[in-house]
């Protein structure tokens, strides 16, 4: 196939000054970026090149752990994007989940009951009056938000890492709508990637599981394939020949997901979020379905936030599946929903 002619396009983003969780009122340089061409892409997200303008350079720190930039990035059309995700981390109307294992609290259960007797019943939100009250049992690689019809009930207390796990207890009645955002963080800010095994631009992996138990301490739901997952941040792509659309499904599985000594020039790409995606009544009838993960393939072996609980995420009767959009290494944000009858 002849080559497209390249043309030449420069971004300029802007100088911002920001408050941050750390080194506030920073002032960030000027980063001028020049991308080639994109008319080889013809899907529906925006497309930006290059790094992140970091607008927060840590949202959370924690001994050990890596830390969590927060960037803004401009797209080739225009538009303006926050990386990974737009998140309500440091918003405190939307409620901490608890800690079930937590190497950075230093909260750490040996097992769900003993995470449980810890509770006082003031970290259950209430959705309905006389409702049930319903336990979820998460481990979110690397963090999440999540809303039962609609009203936030916990957020992951730990955006990157090191890896933990949480209890989120509401009251609802059946049926309910489970929606949560999930994202995989990085570090290197607007190319969804992170300095790892020996490489500095490593695309890391996600994956979430979940486990719902009712007040007789019944399992109601669990995470597979039932669910719904749609993408809205993919990244980095090396070259935007490799993505594809067909219908709802946003697919990169036939992008090159390899390690790199640089990735300042990889791609990234964004959609927009619908405003009203957490609501019961969000038609999510064309989402693609949530794609399943083994224990293996994510790497929860060694983390004793998982393995510390396995009676709790492996039941032999219901066992959990990890779940994610169809390339768990490449999306970095990912949207999930079903709804318990």
């Amino acid at each position: 196939m002849k080559p497209i002619k390249s043309t030449l396009l420069t971004l300029v983003f802007i100088s911002i000054t920001t408050m941050g969780c750390k080194n506030s009122n920073k002032t960030v340089q000027t980063n001028t970026i020049t991308q080639t061409d994109t008319t080889i892409y013809k899907g529906t997200a925006s497309v930006s090149q290059g790094p992140a303008t970091v607008v927060t350079e840590n949202v959370f720190e924690c001994d050990r752990g890596r830390e969590a930039p927060i960037g803004t990035i401009i797209a080739t059309d225009g538009t303006s994007w926050t990386v990974p995700a737009l998140v309500s981390f440091t918003d405190d109307s939307f409620p901490f989940a608890s800690d079930l294992f937590n190497p950075c609290t230093k909260v750490e259960y040996n097992s769900a009951d003993e995470a449980l007797s810890a509770l006082d019943g003031t970290d259950i939100i209430e959705i309905d009056e006389g409702g049930e009250v319903i336990t979820a049992y998460i481990f979110a690689d690397n963090y999440f938000e999540m809303y039962i019809n609609g009203v936030p009930v916990g957020k992951d207390n730990v955006p990157f890492t090191q890896f933990n796990s949480n209890i989120v207890r509401f009251k609802v009645n059946k049926p309910f709508t489970i929606a949560m955002k999930l994202v995989d963080w990085e570090e290197n800010s607007g190319l969804g990637s992170e300095s790892n095994r020996g490489k500095a631009f490593h695309p890391g992996d996600g994956g979430m599981v979940g486990v719902f138990k009712n007040a007789n301490n019944e399992i109601i739901a669990t995470t597979n394939s039932n669910w719904k997952a749609q993408t809205f941040y993919t990244a980095p792509i090396k070259n935007l020949s490799c993505v594809s659309e067909e219908d709802t499904l946003r697919l990169s599985t036939n992008c090159n997901a390899d390690d790199s000594d640089d990735g300042t020039s990889y791609y990234a790409l964004h959609w927009k979020i619908p405003s009203d995606w957490q609501l019961p009544n969000f038609n999510d009838s064309e989402w693609p379905s949530a794609s399943e993960y083994t224990n293996n393939v994510i790497g929860v072996d060694n983390k004793p936030s998982y393995t510390n609980f396995t009676n709790i995420f492996d039941d032999s009767s219901a066992d959990a599946r990890f779940i994610w959009s169809s390339n768990v290494i490449l999306d970095n944000e990912v949207l999930v929903r079903y709804t318990v009858d």
